[in-house]
């Protein structure tokens, strides 16, 4: 199989901040039970005049100008993302028109907070296929769009955002060593956003029950993320014949501080491999692990021959992980 790697990384996170203590004046809540809880501080939340798509152009051109490329020489742009600027077209049409790019085929994924690293496996398998040779993937969302304000066990988890990473095949031995993707829709109930779908069309009650909100059993989908993330971990490590001691940085999605942490203790990972940002932009979904990509990219974190894990769950439940050699 030929291996392909990402050349270059962009990402963008609204202008708008809100803090834990902004959040104290608008539900019961504290600055204290939210970092103990989840390890955010603040989220980035977007206005209302800017959609997902308008967040993903601008991560697309930091990843272009990244990768030193020209942007007419993409063949493909894949977006994962549950917030999409409409359901039909998809929102990569919309980054699509605003890059300038048009005939080239572009599609979202729907996979929930998994999104990122779906969209690199379906890459990956184009590239191999020999379809295409340079794609463009993308995760993100504008989750504060749909999450209920009111309630207080899910507003305060949740950020906007969009990351990106320009991937192409590999003239070396960096790139996907290893990638592992999986599902369960027996527990689709647990995290879900009821209507607006065909299955609950948008009507005046819809709308008055909050069901086009993010509505979710915490401590359950706790639970299972807590287990299936080191599940997977394990899996992405055993595929890539390598052992958590190899890991130079592990990039698990930002959901939860605690999940964080005891996945990378599950896979002898020590604390100080974990990258966190959390705390910075809350659970940005699709976005999570690209946004992080992109930032120890631009930090200098990320050196030639790093082995990088990256682990995400979500919505679905849907998960996914990868080994990567930068």
């Amino acid at each position: 199989m030929k291996r392909i790697k990402i050349i270059g990384t962009g990402s963008f996170l609204p202008e708008k901040v809100l803090t834990n203590f902004d959040l104290e004046k608008m539900v019961d809540t504290t600055d204290e039970w939210i970092m103990k809880r989840s390890g955010i501080r603040e989220r980035h939340i977007a206005s209302e005049n800017q959609a997902t798509s308008d967040l993903g152009f601008e991560a697309a051109k930091q990843a272009i100008e990244n990768a030193k490329i020209d942007k007419n020489t993409i063949d493909c742009i894949i977006f994962g993302t549950v917030t999409p600027d409409t359901l039909f077209p998809s929102t990569a049409i919309y980054v699509q028109k605003a890059l300038g790019i048009p005939g080239i085929p572009v599609f979202d994924i729907s996979a929930a907070c998994s999104g990122f690293i779906y969209g690199l496996a379906i890459a990956q398998g184009f590239i191999n296929s020999g379809a295409y040779k340079r794609i463009l993937v993308m995760g993100g969302e504008t989750l504060s769009k749909v999450t209920n304000w009111e309630d207080r066990s899910t507003c305060v988890l949740f950020g906007d955002g969009v990351g990106a990473a320009v991937v192409e095949e590999s003239n070396d031995d960096s790139g996907i060593i290893s990638i592992y993707l999986g599902a369960d829709g027996n527990m689709e109930n647990l995290l879900c956003q009821p209507a607006g779908g065909s299955r609950i069309p948008a009507t005046e009650e819809s709308v008055k029950n909050k069901l086009h909100t993010i509505h979710m059993d915490g401590n359950e989908v706790y639970k299972h993320a807590v287990n299936t993330m080191a599940q997977a971990a394990t899996k992405a490590l055993e595929l890539a014949g390598i052992s958590g001691n190899d890991v130079t940085h592990f990039i698990p999605h930002q959901a939860n501080i605690r999940i964080m942490e005891t996945t990378a203790k599950f896979v002898d990972i020590p604390r100080e491999k974990v990258f966190v940002n959390i705390d910075r932009t809350a659970n940005t979904s699709a976005g999570s692990i690209a946004i992080a990509l992109d930032e120890m990219n631009r930090k200098g974190m990320l050196k030639k021959g790093d082995i990088i894990l990256i682990d995400a769950f979500g919505a679905g439940f849907t998960w996914g992980s990868a080994v990567i050699r930068w």
